[in-house]
């Protein structure tokens, strides 16, 4: 029987392909690679296989004399950007035997060189080959081009995600614009659910056909027969797509097993994404700490107190940091499962649990303490390994993990997670009792510049809202426009008027809080194109908001087409609260359903032919037709991003449900609250990086 096990090692399996090949060789690999790799064994794996060393993809490595092997690993097309890197690389260093892996299918360069005939073999890859014998010197040297999806990345047991993909995101009101702006008039498109694949730009079709070989590549791999759906006009795009891939046809008939597949588009909850009230350990390390450099998903911990090293302003730089990827420990991937998908309070337990086991394992002397959890108490638990370095390294995976949710405890940015969460409580019963302008002038009230008249000599108070979280905020509060009580249809007029000079006010103060910051966050770095504070023009970042709000005043719509799941909000009753009722618990709650009843907005996208005459027969028979619940095995794959609260939701749901049903999240990347933002307003959605 076919489990989510399955789905978790194909990864593992793709990258014993490339293993089989690194033996005694350079390997180079991009940085989406590099991910992937990171959580399925990481640069270990390669080591153990044999490599000689692991360098960046880049034009300013090369080898020796001594090292006459390399291996590519790239996530891109073989054109382009991509072929200039691998050449210089080649021409600066003395190869005789060259391997490339790329993880775009052969029939993916094909259509990127516009090539539509069927053809024998692998025409564009031989071609290659011959290429880097050339750049090597000599015909005779031995060259390999081959195509292996190392696309995936097992995060966890029920979590997938997929690297090369992070920046994929269903397009927004503004790129609808885009479309239409070269169309005739007659053929522009009404609404995004409109759009089909043929009129994406180029480099989106070829980034949703890379997504769908690799999806196909992972069904054939588990001999896996899929029933598609879909849920926003993004997903239903790539749920096409999959359904009438060439070669899924053929396993199709053949498969053994089967599942039902969801595609869901982020765009459908945005309000869950920028949201704090995730209570989740995962969630809170992700957004506090840094990022791994090059990484989307994995951020640094600071290893200094496993070492008997002084904190000096230097002392970072001499020590590597750790990660949150610890595949070779059974304990450590079990505390980094509760981390994800428990409850913060239970996950902070199960980590002091862990050091408190893996202390006594050990004999080290461990004060056992009882109540709150404290991160002085888990930092004096693990001070106790600097003395044994064999303890050290035997619990190294549940040590990274310990000092990451330490870190987090007593980080300077965690008090703003609070005080973001109470504004949003406060907004969320607002909206149920006031208009959107009445709520959107108490978020005006909070924009206060941190070098302001209120603000303290030191600047922003710890818990007080900065620009990023103010940025959050206004995300959070339209995506729910449309759930706030309606204007007098008589004041729509002066409303319309009223709003646009309220948002005008608030580009005013948002740009004034902006260029009083003395230090960009990563954010304000993406959103401005400023790196420092001092190439920051007042009217650069005035133009910045004000591209923000047109991109805000389309979010409150996203769910328009949808004919029954149309609102995550429930207004208060008068004794209970108004709350945010997540979008995935409603997709969970149909699919689940005693009754099995057809949802309308889960739109079946396997069926073709036969379920357009199904379609035609329903008008006067009763027509039965396919269900994501019918399946043993239920895949979702969330367009744009999951969140760890979500992942814990899924888990709850489907235990409360449909106990002993198998389901595994497959995402593009794994969020934090600020990913949002960079997703919606710096993003080129349209006109993905493609490597061309």
């Amino acid at each position: 029987m076919l489990t989510t096990e399955d789905f978790t090692h194909f990864p593992l399996q793709m990258w014993d392909k490339v293993l089989s090949k690194v033996k005694k060789a350079v390997v180079f690999m991009d940085d989406n690679c590099a991910e992937a790799l990171h959580w399925s064994g990481g640069a270990a794996a390669l080591l153990e296989a044999g490599a000689r060393n692991f360098k960046q993809f880049s034009s300013f490595e090369a080898c020796g004399a001594n090292e006459p092997k390399a291996v590519f690993v790239v996530s891109t097309l073989l054109k382009g950007i991509t072929v200039d890197i691998i050449k210089d690389i080649i021409s600066l260093s003395h190869f005789q035997y060259c391997v490339v892996f790329t993880t775009v299918a052969h029939s993916v360069h094909l259509i990127a060189n516009n090539v539509t005939a069927e053809m024998e073999g692998n025409p564009v890859f031989e071609q290659f080959e011959e290429k880097l014998c050339e750049w090597m010197g000599n015909m005779n040297y031995t060259a390999e081009v081959m195509h292996v999806p190392v696309v995936f990345a097992p995060v966890s047991q029920q979590l997938v995600l997929t690297p090369m993909f992070a920046h994929l995101f269903p397009l927004l009101s503004p790129d609808l614009g885009s479309l239409n702006a070269n169309r005739p008039e007659k053929k522009k498109f009404g609404s995004l659910i409109d759009i089909d694949m043929h009129s994406l730009p180029a480099e989106l079709q070829i980034e949703i056909k890379s997504l769908t070989s690799a999806l196909n590549a992972m069904f054939e791999a588990t001999g896996t027969r899929e029933e598609n759906f879909a849920v926003g006009p993004m997903s239903r795009i790539i749920a096409g797509e999959l359904a009438s891939h060439p070669q899924a046809k053929n396993r199709r008939k053949t498969a053994p097993n089967k599942a039902s597949i969801i595609f869901v588009d982020r765009t459908m909850d945005l309000t869950g994404a920028v949201g704090h009230h995730g209570d989740n350990l995962a969630e809170k390390i992700l957004t506090v700490l840094k990022p791994l450099p090059g990484h989307v998903t994995d951020v640094q911990v600071d290893m200094l107190e496993l070492t008997s090293l002084q904190r000096t302003p230097h002392s970072q730089n001499a020590l590597a940091p750790g990660c949150l990827a610890q595949n070779q420990s059974p304990a450590a991937q079990s505390l980094w499962e509760a981390m994800l998908t428990s409850k913060h309070k239970e996950g902070l337990m199960e980590v002091r649990r862990q050091l408190v086991e893996a202390a006594s394992k050990e004999k080290l002397p461990i004060k056992m303490s009882m109540g709150r959890v404290t991160p002085e108490q888990l930092c004096s638990y693990m001070q106790l390994f600097q003395s044994s370095w064999g303890a050290l390294e035997s619990h190294c995976g549940v040590l990274q993990l310990g000092l990451a949710t330490a870190q987090m405890l007593r980080h300077p940015g965690l008090p703003r997670w609070d005080s973001c969460l109470a504004f949003e409580r406060l907004l969320l019963q607002a909206l149920g009792d006031s208009g959107f302008l009445a709520v959107l002038r108490q978020l005006l009230s909070l924009m206060k510049p941190s070098g302001g008249e209120d603000s303290s000599a030191s600047g922003c108070r710890r818990d007080e809202c900065g620009p990023d979280e103010l940025i959050l905020l206004l995300v959070y509060l339209y995506s729910l426009a449309n759930e706030a009580q309606p204007a007098d249809h008589n004041a729509e007029g002066d409303e319309e008027e009223e709003l646009a000079k309220l948002e005008r006010e608030l580009i005013g103060a948002l740009t004034l809080v902006i260029t009083r910051e003395t230090e960009l966050s990563p954010l304000l770095q993406k959103l401005t194109g400023c790196a420092n504070p001092e190439e920051l023009t007042t009217e650069r970042a005035h133009s910045s908001v004000e591209d923000m709000f047109e991109t805000l005043r389309g979010l409150s719509h996203t769910r328009d087409h949808l004919k029954q799941l149309r609102s995550v909000y429930t207004a208060s009753d008068g004794v209970h609260q108004a709350t945010y009722r997540p979008f995935l618990r409603q997709i969970l709650e149909e699919v689940f359903h005693p009754e099995r009843l057809e949802c309308p907005d889960i739109e079946y996208m396997s069926g073709g032919l036969t379920d357009l005459l199904k379609t035609g027969f329903s008008m006067f028979m009763k027509v039965s037709r396919p269900h994501p619940s019918d399946n043993p095995l239920l895949l979702l794959f969330l367009v744009g991003g999951v969140t760890p609260s979500e992942l814990r939701l899924i888990k709850e749901i489907v235990t409360t449900h449909k106990p002993g049903t198998q389901v595994l999240v497959l995402s593009t990347r794994l969020l934090r609250p600020t990913d949002i933002p960079e997703l919606l307003f710096t993003t080129r959605r349209l006109v993905p990086d493609i490597g061309v």
